[in-house]
């Protein structure tokens, strides 16, 4: 066995989901199945009761997940005292959504890999919401993610930037219910799924206007307090996953949207949406980079922060 399949056994042994772990470690389900097969051989033990619907750790199980961490942790430890900050080795692992890797990322990964050229950058993309249990859940070192308003416990955290929220609608909706107007037709012969509601002047009928909003979240937590401060009843149309998924279907006209400016000036659909001017504004995005606290004493992840919050020499 080795760091690697200790490392995804310690993932399942929390996930108790193989799917979910096969996602979150990027292997297949079939050869996360093989390397449990693999331990359970070498220690002559079953490490999961599994059927069709849950995955349990048997008390072999339990005992070998002790192990693991307490291996990782060791490896952790030998790789922090055999590194110097001239000479920094081993793997460094990252998540943060692709607006992150498009726009805040290059420059301190330039820097970082010019610093440190013999450490392994580990990088992960995905749903911008999931930036913090995944550093929560022990998958990464390090993320980039939007800052709660309050702090987490066992959480560091450093703003880089912020960003406004914006309500988003299609570039061709105005013109669209107009046409529809005067040919007498209903928009849903035009889009996919109708925008019934009109925006006569910038005033928008929230009672009727479709929206498509984040499934999960900090934008989606943000959004509902907007509602609920302006009581309104939301008529909501769809709730997806990431920030792109929400540009798209706004541009197809399926409705109105919120989502963080920065990502819609690294949209490949920014021409396609509108933003729309709306009182009272949302509040407002701090995106950072974030590590568990304990972290910080690993001179791979100390470096990175130095670089990300411009604190080297």
């Amino acid at each position: 066995m080795n760091i690697r399949e200790l490392k995804l056994f310690r993932h399942l042994s929390d996930s108790l989901h193989f799917g979910k772990t096969s996602r979150a470690c990027n292997i297949t389900p079939s050869a996360l199945t093989r390397m449990v097969q693999r331990l359970e051989n070498d220690l002559e033990e079953r490490l999961f009761i599994r059927d069709n619907r849950t995955v349990q750790l048997t008390r072999a199980g339990e005992a070998f997940k002790h192990y693991a961490e307490d291996v990782m942790d060791r490896w952790s430890q030998l790789q922090n005292e055999l590194a110097s900050d001239g000479n920094l080795k081993g793997s460094l692992s990252l998540y943060g959504s692709v607006t992150a890797v498009y726009s805040i990322l290059p420059n301190i990964l330039k820097r970082y890999r010019k610093m440190y050229p013999e450490v392994q950058i580990n990088l992960e993309t995905g749903d911008a919401a999931k930036a913090l249990s995944k550093l929560q859940n022990g998958d990464v070192d390090l993320s980039i993610a939007a800052l709660p308003g309050k702090q987490l416990p066992g959480l560091e955290v450093a703003k880089i930037i912020e960003t406004p929220l914006v309500f988003i609608a299609p570039m061709h909706y105005p013109e669209t219910v107009r046409y529809c107007d005067e040919a007498n037709l209903s928009t849903e012969e035009i889009f996919p799924a109708a925008l019934s509601a009109r925006i006569p002047d910038g005033v928008i009928d929230w009672q009727q206007t479709p929206l498509i909003i984040a499934d999960h979240g900090l934008s989606r937590e943000r959004f509902d307090r907007w509602l609920t401060d302006q009581n309104v009843s939301p008529n909501i149309y769809a709730q997806v996953a990431g920030n792109e998924a929400i540009i798209a279907m706004v541009s197809l006209g399926c409705g109105v949207g919120v989502i963080p400016r920065l990502v819609l000036e690294k949209s490949p659909l920014r021409d396609e949406v509108i933003i729309l001017t709306v009182s009272p504004e949302l509040t407002p995005f701090s995106i950072g980079v974030c590590t568990v606290k304990k972290n910080m004493s690993n001179p791979r992840i100390k470096a990175f922060w130095q670089i990300a919050t411009g604190n080297t020499d």
